[in-house]
């Protein structure tokens, strides 16, 4: 029985780059309305995201890799998951001595959360419709294009 690679639904799709864009904008809309937040503030939440969103990708990129068996190295592995745990951890530590309210500590911490998992089911979504289409292709299904 041959291997029936689904695709991620519409839904899915639309709710996933939702996510990461609700969630990205949300937490600079955040950062750049936020009353008491310096400049080096600011530039450290928009980095922090920034390293937070790579960081997440390739660790997704990197398990969906070793399940696919293709070869990704131990140290890189390694680098990935503590770069997605330094990132929610340097987070916690800003705001932890952020000179902001609780709510807005929270929501901080919940559009930052937002965007990472964003980024990863858009990341699985991507990587989900290539498979769908090289598998496909190679099995002329009904994906392919006419020729």
């Amino acid at each position: 029985m041959a291997l029936q690679i689904q695709r991620p639904t519409g839904a899915f799709v639309a709710a996933s780059w939702t996510a990461l864009f609700v969630g990205g904008i949300v937490f600079l809309w955040g950062v750049w309305n936020a009353p008491k937040m310096a400049l080096n503030e600011r530039g450290y939440y928009f980095t922090l995201l920034m390293y937070g969103l790579f960081a997440a990708v390739s660790l997704q990129k990197s398990v969906r890799d070793r399940l696919e068996n293709i070869p990704v190295t131990g140290i890189y592995f390694s680098l990935c998951w503590v770069s997605v745990i330094l990132s929610v951890l340097l987070l916690v530590i800003g705001l932890w001595n952020a000179e902001l309210n609780g709510t807005e500590k929270g929501f901080f911490a919940m559009s930052f959360l937002l965007a990472l998992f964003g980024a990863v089911t858009v990341q699985k979504n991507v990587r989900d419709n290539a498979l769908a289409d090289r598998t496909a292709h190679r099995t002329g299904g009904p994906d392919t294009e006419a020729q």
